[in-house]
């Protein structure tokens, strides 16, 4: 494998957001009437007429602006466009027995509370021991897109070293469906993050499109005049103030890579222990000795960014009704949050 090859690779398992085909055809001008389900079928690749149907009921298949049936004949200067579960590198998925929390689980979905540390799906370097592979063995026949895609049943990712809150489709049409939510940003997603520094504001948002760094294309950086990369908001604001640090609460507008800790770099907090960011080193606070060690022996409780995925709220697929889940901070964050909170009382006393 090349240098390049493997460059590419591990670029794959950074991405966030690029979870699924988007696709626009413009019907040429000489097309004949057609079942816009053929036309799709015989103008996608490695889709079958299942996938393709299965997104059409879904409503993920749009012509000239508005969602379509499948015996929508095609007419000439048509606008289709297309959202479905993106196809990935094929590589052969092991199911292994690997423990996992299931915070919720019925006939078309699964809600996964996953451990910091812990990859989504396999990449280089990470071809065994992620969550996919415990989901292959965990659940039987998740929906696979396609049969080249290795990432059965998952619909969004978070970082390896983020913990928290995933929904995992159990069927294709609830994959569809989980799938232009995500397109419609109609997911509810909070997230809470130790961040560097005080705020002189108690909430605010961040907007800026959020594209590769030009130097080192394995980060994320922010271009606020627009010209590179893609659009992207976050919310946030401030839970509980430790002077050198801050807990803040995160609401995604958007789901691009990297988002929440690419943008608080870029007003100047980095996530807490963030080292792909900076925020593994003291950025904020004394010279003292003590101070040092103190940050160092929080440092140590994470294995990289003091990131969660704190709750999920989402349509069901099937039921129509909102569901909204919960997930409790993982016993190190809680025990950095502790560390810090006493060192502030010490301050004051």
């Amino acid at each position: 494998m090349t240098d390049e090859e493997q460059e590419n690779l591990e670029l794959e398992n950074t991405e966030q957001e690029e979870l699924y085909e988007h696709h626009r055809f413009v019907i040429e001008k000489g097309q004949v009437m057609q079942r816009i389900d053929k036309y799709i079928h015989n103008h996608l690749a490695n889709t079958s007429r299942n996938r393709i149907q299965n997104a059409i009921t879904a409503g993920n298949i749009i012509v000239n602006g508005k969602v379509v049936k499948s015996n929508y004949r095609v007419k000439p200067l048509d606008v289709i466009q297309i959202v479905l579960p993106h196809p990935v590198r094929e590589f052969e998925l092991i199911p292994e027995d690997l423990p996992i929390s299931i915070v919720y689980e019925d006939d078309e979905v699964a809600i996964i509370n996953k451990q910091a540390g812990l990859v989504v799906h396999p990449a280089y370097g990470h071809y065994s021991g992620t969550l996919m592979n415990a989901l292959a063995y965990h659940f039987k026949n998740l929906p696979q897109g396609n049969n080249r895609m290795e990432r059965p049943g998952l619909v969004h990712r978070i970082d390896k070293n983020t913990s928290g809150l995933l929904v995992i489709a159990k069927t294709d049409l609830a994959m569809n469906l989980l799938a232009k939510e995500f397109f419609d940003r109609t997911i509810d997603r909070k997230y809470l993050a130790l961040v560097w520094g005080d705020f002189k504001e108690e909430e605010g948002t961040i907007t800026g499109n959020i594209g590769r760094n030009m130097k080192d294309r394995k980060v994320m950086d922010v271009f606020p005049d627009g010209d590179y990369g893609k659009h992207a908001v976050t919310h946030y604001k401030v839970v509980e103030r430790f002077g050198y640090v801050t807990l803040v609460e995160c609401k995604l507008e958007t789901g691009r890579t990297h988002q929440i800790r690419v943008h608080m770099k870029h007003i100047g907090h980095p996530l807490f222990m963030d080292y792909e960011y900076g925020g593994d080193k003291i950025l904020k606070g004394t010279t003292f000795t003590k101070y040092k060690q103190f940050v160092e022996n929080c440092f140590e409780l994470f294995p990289g960014q003091a990131l969660h995925a704190a709750s999920l709220g989402f349509i069901h697929p099937t039921t129509k009704k909102k569901m909204f889940f919960e997930a409790e901070l993982p016993d190190n964050f809680k025990a950095a949050l502790e560390k810090w909170r006493n060192y502030v009382k010490y301050q004051k006393d």
